[in-house]
Order: C-alpha cells, then sequence, then structure tokens
C-alpha cells in the first residue's frame, strides 16, 4: 500500500464551522452505506444545502462604487452562515436554516415623521430611486469578528431627499419586519421585537450610510437582511438593521433594540471603538471570518477619515 504524508495544516485548511455543521447533520441522518458514499462526494456537494438556502437573483446595472477596500471579500458561504439574526434563532448558523421560507415579496417601505412628503416605497421602486453601486466594506460585529463584503445599493440620503425631512428632524428611528408565525425563534432569544434602530439625522445622511438590497453581485439572502437593509460600516454590526419595513424621521433619540435590552452593554451610538471594551471581552482585537488569528481593530472600523468629525467634540467612552 502507498501511503502519503500530509502536510501540517494551516489556518487556511480550517473547515469553517457553517460547513462542519451540515455535513455533521447530514451524517447523523444516513446509515453506513451513506456515510461511506458522502465522504467521496466533493466540497461543492457538501455546500449544496447552504446555496440553496441562499437562494438569490443577479442584479443588474451595478455600477463599481466610490467607497472601496482592498482587502479580499470574505468567502460568500461564510457571510451568509454565519449571522446575527435573532428573528431566526440565537446561534450564527440557524438563520441560514430558519430564513429559508422568509417572505420577502410583496413587500413595503414605509418612510413617515418629520417628512414633507411621507410615501410607502415598493421595492421596485426602492431599487430605481438611485444607480446601484457595488461598495466593498468592512463590517465589524460586537463579538470581535469581522467581514469585508462587497455590500450593494445607494447611500441612505438618496431616499431622505425624496422625502424632505422638516427641520424639526434630528434622528432617524428605523424598524425590522416582524411576524411570530415566520419567526417562532426569536420568543426565545430575550429581546423585544420588532427590532428597532436609529441613528442622528447627520449620521443617516453621511455618504458611507448604505441601504442596502444584495451582495456579491445579488440580492440579499434572507439570513442577511432581504430585501433591504441598513450598512453602517464605521459602527458595530447590530446597528445594521435587517429586513426594514418603517422609517421615521423623530425630533427626539428613538430608542434601539440592544440598548433597551442591555443599556450598561449596547450604547445608542456603538461606534467601532477599541479603546472601550465590552463589559465580557475585549474590543481591542477581532477575527476576520475564514483566518485563524486575529488582527488589531481599528478606530471607527477604518473610516475615522471619513466619519469622525461627526463626533467632534465628543467623549466617545461616554457615548459608546
Amino acid at each position: 500500500m502507498l501511503l502519503r504524508h500530509k502536510p501540517e495544516l494551516t489556518s487556511a485548511d480550517v473547515t469553517p464551522k457553517s460547513i462542519y455543521l451540515q455535513r455533521r447533520t447530514l451524517l447523523r441522518g444516513m446509515g453506513l452505506a451513506g456515510a461511506a458514499a458522502l465522504a467521496g462526494t466533493s466540497l461543492l456537494d457538501l455546500l449544496a444545502p447552504a446555496r440553496a438556502a441562499a437562494a438569490t437573483t443577479k442584479l443588474s446595472g451595478v455600477i463599481p462604487g466610490a467607497f472601496r477596500t482592498g482587502e479580499p471579500p470574505t468567502p460568500y458561504n461564510d457571510v451568509t452562515h454565519y449571522n446575527n439574526f435573532y428573528e431566526f434563532g440565537l446561534d450564527k448558523t440557524d438563520p441560514a436554516k430558519n430564513a429559508q421560507n422568509f417572505r420577502t415579496s410583496p413587500w413595503l417601505l414605509s418612510v413617515e415623521g418629520e417628512v414633507r412628503k411621507p410615501r410607502k416605497f415598493s421595492l421596485d421602486e426602492l431599487l430605481k430611486l438611485a444607480p446601484l453601486e457595488e461598495r466593498i466594506y468592512r463590517h465589524r460585529c460586537v463579538e470581535a469578528w469581522s467581514i469585508v463584503v462587497p455590500w450593494i445599493g445607494y447611500s441612505l440620503q438618496a431616499l431622505a431627499k425624496l422625502v424632505e425631512p422638516t427641520p424639526q428632524a434630528r434622528f432617524v428611528a428605523f424598524q425590522s419586519f416582524y411576524d411570530p408565525a415566520q419567526m417562532p425563534q426569536a420568543k426565545y432569544t430575550g429581546l423585544e421585537f420588532p427590532y428597532v434602530e436609529g441613528l442622528r439625522l447627520d449620521e443617516a445622511l453621511h455618504p458611507l450610510a448604505l441601504l442596502c438590497f444584495g451582495m456579491y453581485g445579488e440580492t440579499l439572502p434572507n439570513q442577511d437582511g432581504a430585501p433591504v437593509r441598513l450598512v453602517l460600516p464605521w459602527k458595530y454590526g447590530f446597528k445594521s438593521i435587517k429586513s426594514i419595513v418603517k422609517i421615521r424621521f423623530t425630533s427626539s433619540q428613538p430608542p434601539t433594540s440592544w440598548n433597551l435590552a442591555k443599556p450598561s452593554e449596547y450604547g445608542f451610538y456603538s461606534n467601532v471603538n477599541p479603546a472601550v471594551d465590552h463589559p465580557r471581552w475585549s474590543q481591542a482585537k477581532e477575527r476576520r471570518l475564514g483566518e485563524f488569528f486575529k488582527r488589531a481593530t481599528r478606530p471607527f472600523n477604518g473610516y475615522a477619515e471619513q466619519v469622525a468629525s461627526l463626533y467632534s467634540g465628543m467623549d466617545l467612552r461616554k457615548n459608546f
């Protein structure tokens, strides 16, 4: 028998947790013969259930955006199978499994409050408001992991201009879709739903604040916030609210879900700040999905040059 010595493994050889869990699930449901057959399948075969769970369609007419990073995008399978979307479960692998049948059509987004022209937009209307841009953003989550994603959308300011905020508008409140029948896992999370978030008006109107409809050239998978979400690359990921159904311009600071649930741990601003630890872990370092070693966390997630002026004079330790 010819024996071959395997080379030592590197971090690049580590199987992503999502793939491992899918394979383990398949093996549990099969007999020995099936398991033996599975051992000879390709990685693409192993990923077939994952790809089916993230069914999407290609977005046409997308142009390169002005905001891009030189870092390589995180593998698509990692971004679509390691998610925080508590409406579909607590574990990072739950949303990809539990959001498969989430109905995102028809969809209406209501824009109201302190605006001169309140309006409800269909998804088709939203997609035609402004040119769709591909922007490659770094995205940092509060649990000290990060991703690089080619998001597709346009600046939220394009929508704001259409509804014309009044002089009384100082903040913008956002609300996610919630349906207990489609999201039965939500009741076990300890959060109150629907999920809500908020920004100061100047934050919402910053060019980096993206109203997002897709990623990797396609529409958003359900587990990543279909059909429309927010992407705020200088803030922790939970601020980038998913599956938005309501945007309300207000004169006072709106409540936010995580601040309501744990105010000592999650502030209203939630800017990426390596100098401010979460009460239960450090934020000084992060691990990019698909990588083994940690890297230093950058202030404002590396977007300080673009957004630091928004917080001039503020104590960012107090206003975390």
